[in-house]
Formats: structure tokens, sequence, C-alpha cells
């Protein structure tokens, strides 16, 4: 890809955007008018700062009527730095998805809770409900600091996950909005009933550095116009890449000494994601190391990073604005001389650290003081319940039964912990009797490790689908892998229905980046720790096309592959142009030698929803069960 880079900053104007956060006062206006407005939506100028607080407008495309008002709905994401969700909120949460939203919960790709369905009238008694119950929504979206992540792993006997959780809530707060704005707006003006605030954080945010801070204005740190974009940043521990390290703009890994005291923190940064189709200018990028800085230092070069992307990022060009593209045309010194300047000193150098590798943490385990913790995997971050499938009313009782505190994870699945021994076969019956698993080793790996985002009907950006697609792409790749001998094989599929890249496609070993309706572009190569970037393969390629398309290019992998190699590391050691060259010419072909054709047939949703069911249920290939039925059907016919 060719990454030019825009012409100079200085020749253009601020965007549009930065007018609206400089006249919004701190948030406020147009959005404390217009919700008290009897109107189903909000003006464009209110919808961008909406953001802010934590809600995208969004309408139901399934729903659009030719001359009629768009079946407006609003969607709402927490902000839960660590994935932390306690048993109040969650029953809170619960609740409101059932009172006004569309009864589901969606576990983000960033560790929070989104809500779909809302709609204006009962906005505001939801985001109060949620404050009110120990969360909040402010921050979770717009050009801010996003919800901090770390590890979910609620392991007591390695210290490093606790420092990595301790600094994810500290640094969340370090870098929280302080406009009164959303309290005035969403609770009248009462302040949430929380914790006292750590002192260290609170003078940090106010300790000024070289120019870290903004003197005289109501948002010390973010100033009139916050950021140039959103600032997404992670907390982990040497070896875990369950945070997907390098798609963040701020990585800190957590660094103790021998006697795992925390001493300090090695700094990655740059990494981002979101990329726009036919702009070769916008791309993913991995994130690079910048230095180590000690733990007392720890705020305050956080504070460097952030006043380095406010002043120096592209104010201009939205699509130009991420840190990535700051770092990728300055160069990692030039970065790094900038932040320091900041910072008042010198970063450190980078310390060793051992191999990065994904982990989900899913199943039952010991969380290392005789408490156990349990994983438990959530098809694409949906909860919900669906025929005898009752994820959400188990989890629910759970909690209520239980009080348990929730961790969700960056591969939208939650951890139940702090759980007594002697509540495990409870918790069991509780899961089995609701039709839910907890042993991972039952669930199809391709499924376990695969991601998927929302995307229609309700996300404005979506081109095509993603969320509802990807069950039965997977069941049509599993097909595949067992129809050419690949049995055991899986890897790490993620589907997105637009280029942004929100469920981490560009990390994936095969991913689907939505490039028109039913069509995808195909991307291989990405590492199956998520450490390195795949590559575009085709543009588009429509959904109907999968299994010619993809045929090819699983087998040359099996006839190709060294021993024990992964199918993302394959493709990145080989390269596209030799697995295109192969798959040019290519025959698929039927045992016997013959040219094998393909036939494809369509089910009704209904009919697809209670196939699945069955075949889960059975164990056994959705193929295999119409195959089966279909092969009654003819017999009773003759």
């Amino acid at each position: 890809m060719v990454k030019s880079a825009p012409s100079p900053i200085a020749s253009r104007k601020p965007s549009k955007l930065e007018g609206i956060k400089e006249n919004s006062n701190f948030l406020r206006e147009p959005v404390a008018t217009e919700i008290l407005q009897d109107t189903t939506h909000f003006t464009e100028n209110a919808v961008q700062l909406l953001k802010y607080h934590g809600s995208y407008q969004q309408d139901n495309r399934d729903n659009r009527l030719k001359g009629q008002e768009k079946d407006y709905q609003f969607m709402l994401r927490t902000k839960n730095p660590g994935g932390l969700v306690p048993p109040q909120l969650y029953l809170a949460l619960d609740k409101l998805a059932d009172e006004y939203g569309n009864h589901t919960l969606r576990a983000t790709t960033r560790q929070g809770f989104q809500l779909h369905g809302i709609l204006k009238k009962n906005l505001k008694t939801s985001i109060a409900t949620i404050v009110k119950n120990l969360g909040s929504t402010l921050g979770a979206c717009g050009d801010i600091n996003r919800n901090v992540m770390a590890p979910p792993a609620p392991f007591k006997n390695r210290p490093e996950y606790q420092y990595a959780w301790e600094y994810a809530q500290n640094i969340a707060d370090l870098l929280s909005a302080q406009t009164g704005a959303y309290y005035e707006i969403w609770l009248d003006g009462e302040k949430a009933i929380s914790g006292e605030e750590n002192p260290e954080v609170k003078a940090a945010r106010q300790r000024n550095g070289n120019g870290t801070i903004i003197h005289n204005n109501e948002e010390p740190i973010y100033g009139t116009y916050y950021m140039p974009r959103k600032f997404k940043i992670c907390v982990t521990v040497p070896g875990d890449n369950s945070v997907d390290l390098y798609s963040q703009d701020l990585t800190l890994v957590v660094i103790t000494n021998k006697k795992k005291q925390l001493e300090g923190f090695n700094i990655f940064a740059g990494g981002g994601l979101g990329r726009t189709h036919g702009k070769e200018e916008t791309f993913a990028r991995l994130a690079d190391p910048i230095g180590y800085v000690a733990k007392d230092d720890v705020y305050d070069v956080v504070k460097a990073i952030v006043a380095t992307q406010r002043d120096y990022g592209d104010r201009t060009d939205r699509r130009h604005a991420r840190l990535k593209y700051l770092i990728n045309d300055w160069g990692v010194d030039k970065f790094r001389a900038q932040v320091e300047e900041y910072f008042g000193k010198s970063v450190e150098a980078f310390k060793p650290l051992p191999e990065f590798k994904y982990y989900d943490f899913l199943g039952w385990n010991e969380q290392g003081d005789g408490k156990l913790f349990l994983g438990i995997s959530i098809d694409n971050g949906r909860i919900k319940d669906e025929g005898s499938f009752q994820l959400k009313t188990a989890l629910r009782e759970i909690v209520e039964q239980f009080n348990l505190s929730i961790r969700l994870t960056p591969n939208h699945n939650l951890i139940f912990y702090d759980i007594k021994p002697d509540s495990k076969q409870a918790i069991q019956d509780i899961l089995s009797r609701h039709g839910v698993g907890d042993d991972p080793s039952q669930i199809e790996p391709l499924v376990r490790y695969a991601m998927a985002c929302p995307a229609l009907p309700t996300c404005g950006l979506a081109i095509t689908e993603s969320e509802r697609a990807i069950p039965g792409i997977l069941e049509r790749v599993r097909a595949l892998l067992d129809k050419i001998g690949l049995q055991n094989e899986h890897f790490v599929v993620r589907m997105t229905g637009c280029p942004n890249g929100c469920a981490r496609p560009y990390l994936a070993e095969l991913g689907f980046v939505g490039s028109a309706p039913e069509s995808y572009q195909l991307w291989l190569g990405g590492s199956p720790n998520q450490t390195r970037l795949a590559q575009p393969y085709t543009e588009k390629l429509h959904h109907n096309d999968l299994e010619s398309f993809l045929e090819p290019i699983f087998v040359y992998f099996k006839k190709s592959r060294k021993s024990k190699e992964r199918f993302g590391d394959f493709c990145d050691r080989v390269g596209l142009d030799t697995i295109r060259e192969f798959a040019a010419t290519y025959e698929s072909q039927t045992a016997n030698g013959a040219n094998k054709s393909r036939h494809r047939v369509n089910l009704k949703e209904e009919i697809y929803s209670k196939l699945k069911e069955v075949a889960q249920s059975q164990g056994k290939p959705m193929t295999q069960l119409v195959t089966e039925a279909l092969e009654a059907y003819f017999q009773n016919l003759s």
C-alpha cells in the first residue's frame, strides 16, 4: 500500500467538528437543549457531541420505509476500565435492556457493554440509571480517551495482573473528562456517589510538566478542543496479548522486579486499525516500542504522550488524525523527543520482553487464592435469550444468587471471579439448565476465536453484514476445511461490516472487511497471537463465492505448510502472490477426478436458527444435518 501523507496541515482549515467542539461550552450545547425537546432524534451537531456522553444516534435499517421517518434509536456504551462490571451495575444494565433496549446486551471488544434500541425519550433515564448503579458512559465514545483495557484474568497470586488493573483504573481517572456537562445534563447536576479519587492521580492531572496542561480551562488536559480523534489505551503484563496491545494508541506493559514489586512500565505507541476503502493514505498500523519509565513517572509520561497528540495531531483531516499517522509521519525518534520535551526528562531504554501470546481465559480456572474464576464464551458478544439458549437469564441468575463481579474480556466474552469452590456446582447447574456451556473444549474452535462487529442493521457506517453473517460464514469455512482434510485446523477469524476495524480484523489470520453489500475484502497472514498485521488478498469477495475462493488457499496450505505451522504464519511466510499463483491454476476436483460444480441453497432465517440450535445440541455440522434430512425426505418420496 502507498502510505502517502496529506498536504501540510498548516495550509488547511480545521475540520467542521473542531468548530462544533469549540462552540459546545465543553460538551453542553446543543445536547442540553435538545434532550428537553419532544423529538425522536438530535440534530447533527448534537449527535457529534452526544458521542462524548457515550451514545451514538442510529436508525434500524431493517425498519426503513420509503416516505417515513427513520426508525431512530440510540446505542449506549459503558466505560469500564479493565472490564470491571460490579454486580449492581450488571443487574441494572440487564433490566435496562428489557425496559428500554432490544432485550440484549452487547459485550464490546474494548471491555464495555453496549445497549441497543433505546429511544430518545428514554435516554436520560437510562444514563442516570447506569451512573447511579456504579457505572458511567462518559468518554466511552468521542475524541477523548476511550475505555482503558487490561487483561481480564483475576490472578490473585500474580501481582503483575493486579498492577495492570490498578493502573488501568488510575489512567482512566487521570484522563476522564472534567467538564460538568455530563452530570448537568443526565443527572440534573447531581454528582454521582463514588470512591475518593486516588490523590496521586488528582495531583498528576494538575501538574504542568512542560506544557502538558492548559491553565484556567475546564479541561486541564484536553482543553477546549479535546483530542483530534479517539485515543485508545491499554495496560498489560509481559507475555499477555489478550488486549491486542499492538492496536492501541498507547500501551503500557507492567515491569516488576524479582520480588514481583512494580518498578515501571514499557511504552508502546502508535497502533491503530481504522482505514478507508480506496484511500491508500489510510492504513492499519502496529504500535512501536517507545521506551521505559519508572512507576513514579507513569502519569506524567501518559500526559506527555496525550499532549503531543493533542497539540500536533491533524485537526484538519479526520482520516489522518489518529496518533498512528503522527508517528508514521514524524518517525519514532522525533515523536519520542517531543514527548520528552513535555515530560521534562528522557525516556529510558525499552526493557526486554518475552513473546506475546493470546489468551482467552475461558472455562474454570484457579485464581491463586483458593477461589475460582469462570470464563464464559459469548458468540459475538451478544447476551440474549433465544429458544432453549437462555444466556441472558442464566447470567442474571448467577449475579443475583452469588453477587459476583464480572470482568469483560477484550474478545467480548466475560469472566465471573471470586467464586467459592463450593458454589461451582450450583453455577454449572444454572448454566446447564439454560443451555449454556462452561467447557471451552466443547466450542467449535473457529467460533471460539472469532469476533465480529454489530454492523447492520444499526451501525451507520456498516456497508454489509457482520455479526448476523459470521455464524453462517464460520459454518461454511468449517465444512470446507473438513472436506479437504483439515478437520483439526482452526485459526483466528474476524469480520467487520466496514473498514473501521472495530473487531480488529487486520490482526486476524483470516479477516473479512465489508467492502460492498454481501461482499468483503479478504485479509490474510495475521499472527495467531495478533502480533503481526494481515495483508489484503482480494478487494471484493461475494459471500456466494466463499467456498470456491477459499478452497485453493486452504488446499495450498495443506500441501505446503511446515509441520504444525499455523495458517496465518503460513500465509505470511509464502506470501500472498505465491498463494494467488497457486489459486490461479487450481481446479476443484472430486475424488474420482471430475470437476466439481458448486450448489447453493438459501434458508429462511428462522429455519437456519433452528438448524443451528439442533446442530449444536447434537454436536454435528449443519451441513451433515441438512444432508441427512434431505436423504430421508427423498427416500420417503420413493
